[in-house]
């Protein structure tokens, strides 16, 4: 069906809402936007669904949410009864119409007989994933947008485990999503009748407690915190999820000296204080920087309004803040951790780190000397919940911690997704550790490229909107793949990994079969140690290029970015 078809479907169907409606009267005479609200569905990608809240087949809204549900709805079904019994937690973050598409979810699994958990106000996107292991239920869905601009939101769904659905489930999900007809007349109860035949169950602080007593668990050292328990904090929520419970965390945890950043510490779904709402972004770190230098913080961390992610800035001698990067973190993290289990000599003999395959080497290096293997998987935090998953089953390997570069971290399995409030209070006790040494947080980095060598990773996003923009980022992987890059800057490229064939070429043309899923992805790997990677976003309409460089200085890590990041953009105008 053409766009116009089904443009005309949505305008011509009487009992369509009003909010829609009226939306679909102030897009009316632009075919340019209504071609891109209509011209195809929403997908789950790496992290589920994420759309522009309005009208169409290709923006979040309530037809779009049912449609989604619907799918999960028959998904379960085919599992049996004991599925539906055990049913779906939902949580939602502070965005725009959170609320109200959690509870067309609800309406929509109430249909089918399945029964709803619903937290009673907003959650972070790790509670959730600890709920649905909590209350055993076959499923979750956390309705966010993560860290996108305030016109968005988003569906991910979580399995059994707490992890977000793996590949195989992802599909065969998106099918029965795909198979919905007329997404307009999906059939859902009212709040009244979920509520009458025992559909819906309204849950919160019992959950919060359960999460809090289990985050007692990811801090070490809990003399060294005592001893340092007035570490001066500023913490930012972003105007997310995070205030209650990261506050909370902290003051459970034992520091006694944290400061909210006032205006960010309310929820907002405009994000009024920030461009974007994303710690990944210095930028959000400016009311955070104006405060630290007023109250003299030691750390700055932010969350995003899932509070999945997490930023952190690092005091310098004079004064000022370091944004450190979200790899620079992990190292950070990896260091601590090996220095307290062998403080405590309990480093497990069989321990693993895991991360994506975009993420920096300089964690897996720090972790190598300690005995401590590390194990790549593919970019989207399922895959780390995966082998978590099989190690548990296997007993092969203890889980240590998990992250990716895109500032998600994990230190304890009992969340299996990107844990921020997990982070938040482990890396209290780091600086609380440098503290003690007459250190800060950057102070440790910088040690730990004295000791390890320099490793600086920068990403280049690119953005492609609108219909022509899936093509061009498919032409442009395509013209990599069909003209290989031989070098970048002056370094030359001994292989190269393509996740979507499983090969991995070397140099002289031998080739072998790497043993991941496929993705569409491509790794270059540089004489030097660096390497450069490829990868459009499956949420969003980008192609991501991950520059990871290695040298024995700064002056020259700093000057192969420069060089590499040349050659990249050269491939693109080519």
């Amino acid at each position: 069906m053409s766009w116009e078809n089904t443009y005309q479907l949505w305008n011509d169907f009487e009992n369509l809402d009003t909010e829609m409606r009226s939306n679909l009267d102030q897009l009316e005479g632009n075919a340019t936007e209504l071609e891109d609200a209509f011209y195809t569905n929403l997908e789950f990608g790496t992290a589920g669904m994420r759309g522009v809240i309005g009208a169409g087949t290709n923006r979040m809204n309530l037809y779009t949410v049912r449609q989604a549900t619907e799918g999960l709805a028959r998904f379960i079904e085919e599992r049996g009864e004991d599925a539906k019994k055990r049913g779906v937690v939902i949580a939602y973050d502070s965005r725009h119409k959170s609320p109200e598409f959690s509870l067309e979810a609800a309406k929509t699994l109430g249909k089918h007989g399945i029964k709803t958990y619903l937290f009673e106000s907003l959650r972070t996107t790790p509670e959730l994933s600890f709920a649905v292991r909590y209350l055993n239920t076959f499923a979750g869905i956390m309705m966010t947008a993560s860290h996108n601009p305030p016109e968005y939101n988003g569906y991910k769904v979580y399995g059994e485990d707490g992890g977000q659905f793996p590949p195989a489930e992802a599909n065969e999900l998106t099918e029965y999503v795909r198979q919905v007809e007329n997404i307009l007349e999906v059939e859902a109860l009212e709040k009244e009748e979920l509520l009458d035949q025992n559909l819906l169950e309204m849950v919160g602080e019992e959950i919060d407690e359960a999460y809090l007593e289990k985050l007692d668990t990811v801090n070490i050292d809990r003399d060294l915190i005592q001893r340092n328990s007035d570490l001066n904090i500023v913490f930012s929520p972003l105007h997310g999820t995070a205030t209650m419970i990261g506050s909370r965390a902290l003051e459970n945890a034992g520091f006694e000296n944290v400061t909210l950043v006032p205006e960010q510490a309310q929820p907002d779904p405009d994000f009024t204080t920030v461009k974007s709402p994303n710690p990944e972004d210095p930028d959000a770190f400016e009311l955070s920087i104006e405060l630290g230098k007023e109250i003299g913080a030691e750390i700055l961390i932010a969350t995003d309004p899932d509070a999945d992610r997490l930023g952190m800035a690092a005091l310098l001698d004079n004064g000022e803040y370091e944004v450190l990067t979200g790899n620079q973190i992990a190292a950070l993290i990896v260091d601590y951790l090996m220095k307290a289990y062998e403080k405590q000599d309990s480093l497990p003999d069989n321990g693993v780190i895991l991360k994506s395959i975009v993420s920096s080497e300089m964690p897996a290096v720090i972790a190598e000397k300690s005995g401590v293997e590390t194990v790549n998987v593919l970019t989207g935090f399922k895959f780390i919940a995966e082998k978590i998953k099989e190690y548990e089953a296997t007993e092969e390997k203890e889980f240590l911690f998990g992250f990716e570069e895109s500032y998600g971290y994990l230190l304890e399995s009992f969340v299996r997704d990107k844990d921020a409030i997990q982070a938040l209070i482990f890396l209290a006790e780091i600086a609380a550790y440098y503290k003690e040494q007459g250190m800060t947080c950057y102070d440790g980095l910088q040690s730990l490229f004295e000791e390890h060598g320099y490793f600086k990773e920068k990403t280049i996003s690119i953005t492609m909107s609108g219909i022509t923009g899936a093509e061009k980022i498919k032409q442009l992987m395509l013209s990599l793949r069909e003209n290989a890059p031989t070098s970048f800057g002056d370094v030359q490229v001994n292989a190269v990994e393509d996740y979507q064939a499983s090969t991995k070429t070397s140099a002289d043309g031998q080739t072998e079969t790497i043993e991941f899923d496929k993705a569409d992805v491509l790794k270059y790997y540089l004489d030097d140690g660096s390497w450069i990677a490829a990868r459009p976003s499956g949420t969003e309409p980008k192609i991501k290029f991950y520059i990871a460089a290695v040298a024995d200085t700064s002056d020259e890590v700093d000057q192969k970015v420069v060089a590499f990041e040349e050659t990249i953009n050269q491939l693109i105008e080519e």
